[in-house]
């Protein structure tokens, strides 16, 4: 079984016991959140899919850690302008462990 949920502004296809980096949410580690924005959920050929989301679908989550990502760095330049600009980027994330998909 699986589904397609919707956090953070992006979505992820999961199946239980996946580990998922989204983006960060409110929570502490070793907390259960549910997650109530699904998509979409399969099971072997079958599929549902929401209008647009699933009712009464939900998935539950065990948040495993906060963090950030590694630094994307970003370098702008104009050439014969004298013109170099530097800047850096690091986005927090929440790593969650899926446990169940309810639907």
């Amino acid at each position: 079984m699986y589904a397609v949920i919707k956090t953070g502004g992006k979505q992820y296809k999961v199946a239980p016991g996946e580990r998922v980096k989204i983006e960060r949410v409110a929570a502490d580690v070793g907390q259960t959140i549910v997650i109530d924005q699904v998509l979409a959920v399969g099971s072997g050929t079958s599929l549902l899919v929401g209008t647009p989301l699933v009712a009464g679908a939900s998935v539950n989550a065990k948040v495993l850690a906060q963090g950030r990502h590694d630094k994307v760095r970003i370098f702008k330049m104009r050439r014969r302008k004298h013109y170099q600009k530097h800047q850096g980027h690091r986005q927090n994330f929440t790593e969650i462990e899926i446990g169940t998909v309810n639907s």
